[in-house]
C-alpha cells in the first residue's frame, strides 16, 4: 500500500558553525516546538546511469525518524509529489507499487543502490493558533557516499550541512509567505541558498554532469551552439516533458493524457522540421512511432474534451429546453469514458512498443545521426525549418480557400494541423529570429478558431449517437437535436471568424516568409 503527499521544501547551505536563528515571532506562528532530534539512514537506488536522477527523480529506503519507508520523489513543477510504501522485508529491491510510476523512465533497466546517506536531523516544527504544523525547519549534518557502481570508480565520501523549510499543511498559497519569512531569518544568521536540488543529486553530482556530450565541431571555429548542438538541446528537453508527461499519467493526474500527446506531437514535428540536420532516413521510423503513439492518445483526449463541452453547454440551456435525462445521460458517459479513455492511455504506455520508442528517442539524442548541416551555424538551419513550415501553412490556406464546400472541412483541419507545425518549429526559434513571435501568434490564433471547427466534429457525432439512444429507449431525444444544432451553429461562426482572420494572418506569414528569404 502506498500514501502520497506535495513536498515543497527550500534547501540552504550552512556551515559547520552555524546557528539556528530564533523562528518565533513570525506572522501566523504561534507556537515553536522543541527541536526533536532524528538518526536517519537512507540507501538510494538507481539505474545504472542515473536515469532516474536525470528526470528529476529520487528512490530511496529509509530507516529511522517519523517517515521511515521506501519513498519515491517526483517532479511537479516547482514541488515534489512524494510516495511512501512500508519498509517492508525487502532491503534491496524497492516496492512495485513505487517502480510502476517510473517504468517509462527506467524502460526495462534494473536499479541497485547507489549511495546512501547518514543524516543527524534536528527539527523545529512551527504551527499555528490550533496546533496545525505550518513548516518544519530541518538542520542536517549528512555523511554521504557515492557507491562505487562501475568499476574503476571508487566509492567518494561527502560531508556537509544544511537546513530544509518543508511547508506542512498550511500548503502552497499559505505556506509560502512563512517560508520566505523564514528563509530571510536563515540568511541573516549566515546560510545561503543552497544549489543542489537534493541531497543525493549533491553527492553523484560528478556524475550526473560528467556524462554530458561533447560539444559538435563547429565549422570556421565559430563560437556559439552549432546547429547539431541546438536542436539536440530541444529535443532533449522535449523528451524530458515526455517523461514528466509519462509519470503523471502512470500517477493518473489531470490532464496527463493530453500532455503526453503534446509532448509526442512536438517531438514529432521537431524531427521533421529539422530534417536538414537530422537524417531523415534515420528519423523516419521514429516520426511514425511518434504518430502511433499520439493517434492512440487521440481519441482519448477528444472523447474528453467533447463530453466537458457538452456538458458545461446544458448546464447553460434554460431549464425547459432540457427535456429528458440528457445531463445525467452525460455524466455518466463522461465517467465511463474518463476511465475507459485513461485505461486505453494506460495500456497504451504499458506496451513494450512504446518503451521500445522511448529508447529510440534516447538513443537518438545520445547518437544523433547528424548531417553535414549540423556543424555549420544555428540561424540559417532555423530560418529554414521556419520558412519551410510557413510556406506549407500557406499552401494549405490557399487550397482550403479554393476548396469544394464538401471537402472544405477536411482542408481546414489541414491548415490547423500545418499552424500547429509551424508554431513548434517557430516557438523553438522565438529568441533567436526576429518576428518569431507574430508568427508564433498567427499559428496560435488559426489554432484556436480552426480547434473549435475540429472540436465540433466530435461534439456533433456524440450528439447524433446521445439521440438515437435516448430515442430507442423510449425519451425525448429534443435536447440532443438541439445541442446539435449549436454544435453546428458553432463550426460555421469558426469558420467565419477564420476567414476574417485569415487576411491579417496571410500578411504576418508573408512578411515572415520574405523575411526568411523565401
Amino acid at each position: 500500500m502506498t500514501s502520497g503527499h506535495l513536498e515543497i521544501e527550500t534547501k540552504y547551505d550552512v556551515g559547520g558553525d552555524f546557528e539556528l536563528p530564533a523562528l518565533d515571532g513570525l506572522d501566523g506562528v504561534a507556537t515553536v516546538d522543541p527541536p526533536v532530534e532524528h538518526a536517519l539512514e537512507a540507501v538510494y537506488h538507481d539505474a545504472a546511469d542515473l536515469r532516474l536522477l536525470r528526470a528529476r527523480v529520487t528512490l530511496r529506503r529509509r530507516t529511522g525518524g517519523p517517515d521511515a519507508g521506501w519513498h519515491l520523489k517526483l517532479p511537479a513543477g516547482a514541488a515534489r509529489r512524494e510516495l511512501h510504501a512500508p519498509l517492508g522485508r525487502a532491503v534491496k529491491k524497492p516496492p512495485q507499487a513505487l517502480m510502476a510510476p517510473v517504468a517509462g523512465i527506467l524502460r526495462g533497466a534494473p536499479t541497485g543502490p547507489v549511495a546512501t546517506l547518514r543524516t543527524r536531523r534536528v527539527v523545529t516544527a512551527l504551527r499555528d493558533d490550533d496546533g496545525r504544523l505550518l513548516a518544519e525547519v530541518a538542520d542536517d549534518t549528512v555523511t554521504a557516499t557515492a557507491l562505487a557502481v562501475e568499476a574503476g570508480r571508487p566509492a567518494e565520501v561527502h560531508v556537509w550541512r544544511e537546513v530544509e523549510v518543508e511547508l506542512g499543511d498550511g500548503g502552497p498559497e499559505d505556506g509560502a509567505a512563512l517560508a520566505t519569512a523564514v528563509g530571510e531569518r536563515l540568511v541573516a544568521a549566515g546560510a545561503r541558498p543552497s544549489v543542489s536540488p537534493s541531497k543525493v543529486g549533491r553527492v553523484l553530482a560528478d556524475r550526473l554532469n560528467g556524462d554530458v556530450a561533447p560539444p559538435v565541431k563547429r565549422k570556421g571555429g565559430d563560437t556559439g551552439p552549432s546547429a547539431g548542438e541546438f536542436v539536440v538541446a530541444a529535443l532533449r528537453e522535449q523528451l524530458a516533458r515526455l517523461e514528466a508527461a509519462d509519470v503523471l499519467l502512470r500517477t493518473e493526474q489531470p490532464d496527463a493524457v493530453h500532455q503526453v500527446r503534446v509532448a509526442a506531437r512536438r517531438l514529432r514535428s521537431t524531427l521533421a522540421a529539422f530534417r536538414a540536420v537530422l537524417d531523415k532516413e534515420a528519423t523516419g521510423s521514429l516520426r511514425e512511432e511518434l504518430a502511433w503513439l499520439g493517434a492512440q492518445l487521440a481519441e482519448v483526449r477528444d472523447d474528453e474534451v467533447a463530453l466537458a463541452h457538452l456538458s458545461e453547454l446544458v448546464a447553460a440551456e434554460p431549464e425547459e429546453l432540457v427535456l429528458g435525462p440528457v445531463a445525467a445521460r452525460l455524466q455518466q458517459s463522461r465517467l465511463r469514458e474518463e476511465q475507459a479513455g485513461l485505461d486505453r492511455a494506460l495500456q497504451t504506455v504499458s506496451e513494450p512498443r512504446y518503451l521500445r520508442l522511448l529508447d529510440a528517442v534516447h538513443d537518438l539524442v545520445t547518437a544523433p545521426p547528424f548531417t553535414e548541416q549540423a556543424t555549420g551555424p544555428v540561424e540559417p538551419v532555423l530560418r529554414d525549418a521556419v520558412r519551410r513550415s510557413v510556406r506549407r501553412l500557406r499552401r494549405h490556406v490557399r487550397s482550403a480557400r479554393r476548396a469544394a464546400e464538401e471537402d472544405r472541412p477536411e482542408a481546414l483541419h489541414a491548415v490547423r494541423k500545418a499552424a500547429k507545425r509551424v508554431r513548434y518549429a517557430t516557438e523553438i526559434a522565438t529568441s533567436d529570429l526576429d518576428g518569431a513571435a507574430d508568427v508564433v501568434d498567427a499559428a496560435k490564433q488559426i489554432q484556436q478558431v480552426l480547434g473549435d471547427v475540429q472540436d465540433t466534429v466530435v461534439t456533433r457525432e456524440l450528439c447524433r449517437r446521445f439521440g438515437v439512444v435516448a430515442f430507442a429507449q423510449g425519451e425525448n431525444a429534443f435536447t440532443f437535436g438541439r445541442l446539435h444544432a449549436l454544435e453546428q451553429a458553432r463550426a460555421e461562426r469558426a469558420v467565419r471568424e477564420f476567414w476574417k482572420l485569415e487576411p491579417t494572418v496571410r500578411r504576418v506569414l508573408k512578411r515572415a516568409a520574405r523575411q526568411r528569404g523565401s
